[in-house]
């Protein structure tokens, strides 16, 4: 893909919540993160529907060019929810409380209609979960065995990594202020 439909990559400022985190403890760098992000095999969106009611369901997502991107039916109960209000938190990590880190990332999620951009988020799903979630490309869309997707993009604003095991820490990334 030419170089620029890349999007930049931001550094956000790291702070150690002392009140979650060991003494010994230091915020984690933003790069072990975006690792966690990029290796992740699932993770959980939480969107809200038009009543308030919270949503939260597993999905598939792939970090490329500074954000998360997920798939869903135009139908699906997140997509609906996200007509009305595109704030999401996804989250991933392990499933222990003593080892590990937790990463949340916040921010909105914005439709994904490009047709570059969406061929090369359907060669990061290939490259990641393999042949099973080959996707085309079609009316800004991705298609499927299961028929069309939407595509979304979730640019964090805040970010948290939870270190599980020693040390326990807390970091929060703020995207609204960038490290020099």
């Amino acid at each position: 893909m030419p170089e620029s439909t890349h999007l930049p990559e931001r550094t956000p400022v790291a702070e150690l919540d002392p009140r979650y985190s060991d003494p010994k403890a230091t915020a984690a760098d933003w790069a072990e993160a975006v690792a966690l992000l990029e290796a992740a095999e699932i993770f959980w969106l939480s969107t809200v529907r038009p009543d308030g009611r919270p949503h939260v369901t597993p999905l598939i997502a792939v970090w490329l060019d500074g954000g998360l991107h997920f798939c869903t039916g135009a139908d699906e109960r997140k997509a609906k929810n996200l007509r009305d209000n595109q704030e999401v938190v996804l989250t991933t990590g392990a499933n222990a409380l003593s080892e590990g880190c937790d990463v949340v990332v916040e921010g909105a999620a914005a439709r994904v209609t490009d047709e570059e951009r969406l061929r090369s988020l359907a060669a990061a799903y290939t490259e990641k979960y393999g042949a099973d979630w080959q996707f085309d490309v079609r009316d800004g869309a991705f298609v499927g065995d299961g028929g069309a997707a939407l595509v979304f993009r979730v640019e964090p604003r805040t970010a948290f990594g939870f270190g599980k095991g020693d040390p326990y820490a807390q970091t929060r990334w703020q995207f609204t202020q960038f490290a020099q």
